[in-house]
């Protein structure tokens, strides 16, 4: 889809059709990559996820909060192949910071109000994987610097063997990988996994992942930065399975003290 036509149809025409889509920016949209980040967010705090360097193994990934610099700056967060790196920050609350990034005013194009959940900065290194699953959010994904591989699949919860909801992993399919089927195993998928959609995301370019969509992503550079947009919508009552298991799992993870997904929010 080209901006113009994005721009015609807006977010909410995207909500309404339900269906992945990828948006060509304007040569005139210039967000910023690794030295113009590091130059102004360098002393910001983020997120560090650290898990082994494998698409099947089952527990949780680690997290710590550091500075940005010391990410960037240290090569062993960026070179080592047997262990992933990924660092997150939430930037909503600094408005300037997500135009700045992004390259274009995202109130303007989001509307942030009280839709907004979080405006997330993210950066991995080569090979960086994020196994099959959904949000209960609206998602635009930004490519700012390298390319990351999506594969999206629609919306569904058995077919797609969702691991233990009683252990809060209710939103994670036991099927890992979609690039690595066990037919045998899992043959309630067969009929989703026909309607997937695989894609490279460049930069310059936007993914609009629509809420309940099972999706998994690959970092395919040696530095992928992203920011994406999560935004709250009234289509999750449409989808009971996906407002229960995000219900459930908060409230399990937090009973159990067990980490959920919370990106640090970064105040200006």
């Amino acid at each position: 889809m080209s901006f113009d036509e994005f721009m015609a149809v807006g977010p909410g025409g995207l909500f309404r059709a339900d269906v992945p889509v990828v948006i060509t920016l304007p040569d005139s949209v210039q967000g910023l990559g690794r030295e113009g980040i590091a130059a102004r967010l360098r002393n910001m705090t983020v997120t560090l996820f650290t898990e082994p360097g494998d698409k099947n193994h089952p527990g949780r990934w680690h997290t710590r909060d550091i500075r940005l610099h010391e990410f960037l700056d240290d090569d062993q967060y960026l070179t080592n192949p047997d262990t992933w790196h990924r660092i997150v920050s939430n930037i909503r609350n600094s408005p300037a910071d997500v135009n700045a990034v992004v390259g274009f005013d995202a109130e303007k194009f989001f509307g942030y109000g009280r839709t907004l959940y979080a405006a997330n900065l993210w950066i991995s290194h080569r090979g960086v994987f994020t196994k099959n699953h959904f949000d209960e959010f609206e998602n635009f994904n930004i490519a700012l610097e390298g390319r990351k591989r999506f594969i999206i699949a629609p919306p569904g919860f058995g077919e797609y063997y969702p691991r233990s909801v009683l252990r809060g992993f209710g939103d994670k399919s036991q099927v890992f990988d979609l690039d690595n089927v066990d037919r045998q195993r899992y043959p309630r998928l067969m009929p989703k996994l026909a309607q997937r959609r695989d894609l490279i995301l460049e930069p310059g370019q936007m993914l609009y992942l629509p809420l309940g969509w099972w999706h998994q992503a690959e970092s395919l550079d040696e530095m992928n930065i992203n920011v994406n947009f999560w935004l709250k919508s009234k289509k999750i009552l449409r989808r009971p399975h996906v407002l229960g298991v995000a219900l459930y799992t908060y409230a399990h993870r937090k009973l159990t003290r067990v980490y959920s997904y919370q990106p640090t929010e970064v105040n200006r």
